[in-house]
């Protein structure tokens, strides 16, 4: 039994006692690639020197899709993000619908997201597809919860960042599916990953309640994993969760989730 898909864990939420660099070292030795947060705040040339593999990284530091000044920040800032991510070799950068705050609260909240809103957002994320083809690197729009972790993020749904992908139809935009916040907000993760299809760049997982490795929760993730499968994926499935107790142990249960 083997696993199809490239296993990918974020070293901002695992083996939190040690310092980054070290946390990246452990996941490297334990057979998975890294992924990390805020690339301002890391030493990208000490991380690339453990040669680890890198897949995603945050793809801004400020900005928004909606308002004239913060489209042009996203921008400016995503240009940064993108030789950042060439010092790490990772191929994807992530973006969400606004800019979050250390809590993880939208800058930009909107509880209506009115129809110039979705224009603004397309002829942005348009920008932003033009800027990943010019420089060979995906961005991947995600999609978020907003009954939990990030109340009041426009555009937060899977739904939402589909059509927004769909509408900009370019293979330098995709999405970052996290069935975590789907599970909050929609729930029918298989049918919606079937439904999203090849927009899909990246899948991000973990349970509910709780946020921690599958196993602890209410989603079936070896389901998930032949639901992927039988659609054809082969990409990167990276664990953003928390570690129930012992980290290690929560690397195993999500290898085995995603063994087929």
């Amino acid at each position: 039994m083997t696993t199809p898909f490239t296993l990918a864990v974020c070293s901002e939420m695992v083996f939190t006692d040690r310092p980054l660099i070290e946390r990246v070292r452990r996941i490297d030795d334990l057979g998975f690639a890294a992924e990390i947060w805020d690339w301002t705040t890391k030493d990208l040339t000490a991380l690339a020197a453990t040669g680890a593999m890198f897949t995603s990284m945050t793809g801004y530091i400020r900005g928004d899709l909606i308002t004239p000044d913060g489209t042009d920040e996203l921008l400016r800032t995503a240009e940064e993000s993108i030789k950042a991510a060439a010092t790490l070799g990772a191929p994807r950068l992530n973006l969400h619908g606004t800019g979050l705050d250390g809590r993880g609260l939208p800058v930009l909240p909107a509880e209506v997201v009115t129809p110039p809103m979705w224009f603004a957002a397309e002829a942005t994320l348009s920008r932003i597809a033009a800027l990943g083809e010019r420089e060979g690197i995906v961005f991947c729009l995600e999609n978020l919860n907003t009954a939990v972790d990030h109340p009041g993020t426009p555009f937060a749904k899977a739904a939402d960042t589909l059509a927004l992908v769909e509408a900009v139809d370019s293979p330098h935009l995709r999405l970052m599916l996290d069935l975590y916040h789907a599970q909050i907000g929609e729930g029918n993760l298989i049918e919606l990953i079937r439904r999203c299809g090849d927009a899909i760049g990246e899948i991000q997982v973990a349970d509910v309640p709780g946020r921690c490795e599958p196993g602890t929760g209410e989603i079936n993730y070896p389901a998930i994993a032949r639901a992927l499968a039988d659609l054809g994926y082969t990409g990167t499935v990276g664990l953003e969760a928390f570690a129930s107790a012992d980290s290690e142990l929560a690397l195993e249960r999500f290898r085995t989730a995603f063994t087929l």
